[in-house]
């Protein structure tokens, strides 16, 4: 069994998510969050949990195969380490890296920007024998169709904390900038 790292808001919709899947495929899921929402996080598939507010990540996961990553470049560098020799951190919230800017086309003038962004990231994954990715998440509609498809079956279950009538958006973009939501919330534009 692979073992993953989900270094992110456990809450947001992506941790959810990722902690799912990663059970789904069958992984070995440790994740970050504050103690207080353990009993949620161990109901998503959560394996090992790290409350972020008292530990240090860093100094209780060792060889990891995938770190997902979503926040700061400290804990960014402190992922790197967690992993095994060969193992990937796959980063939503940048830098993005060369193979990025190569999967979108962009102009020839934006790739070495790209290049300089992520060297600093790329350059330590290497010298710690495993792989820095920047992963851009975009709609893709095979992908949202299996999704669909395990949520109609009950292996994933959404959390939603909060629905909004659609006059509310602005409100539910409010509670949304707060932080520290447990899921996401949702605008109902019907």
């Amino acid at each position: 069994c692979a073992g993953i790292a989900n270094v992110s808001n456990a809450f947001a919709g992506v941790g959810t998510f990722a902690i799912q899947l990663a059970k789904h495929l069958g992984a070995t899921v440790a994740t970050t969050a504050s103690s207080a929402n353990f009993e949620l996080v161990k109901a998503l598939g959560a394996d090992v949990m790290i409350d972020y507010k008292k530990q240090d990540f860093e100094t209780m996961l060792h060889g990891y195969d995938v770190v997902l990553h979503s926040q700061d470049s400290k804990t960014l560098e402190k992922s790197l380490r967690v992993l095994k020799p060969g193992g990937t951190l796959v980063s939503i919230s940048g830098p993005p890296d060369p193979a990025f800017a190569e999967e979108i086309g962009v102009p020839w003038y934006v790739k070495p920007i790209m290049h300089v962004l992520s060297f600093g990231a790329r350059r330590k994954a290497k010298r710690l024998n495993v792989t820095f990715s920047f992963l851009f998440m975009r709609a893709n509609g095979e992908q949202l169709s299996e999704i669909t498809a395990l949520i109609d079956q009950g292996m994933i279950r959404p959390v939603v904390e909060r629905v909004f009538p659609f006059e509310s958006t602005q409100e539910a973009l409010d509670f949304v900038e707060k932080g520290r939501t447990k899921g996401k919330a949702v605008v109902n534009v019907r």
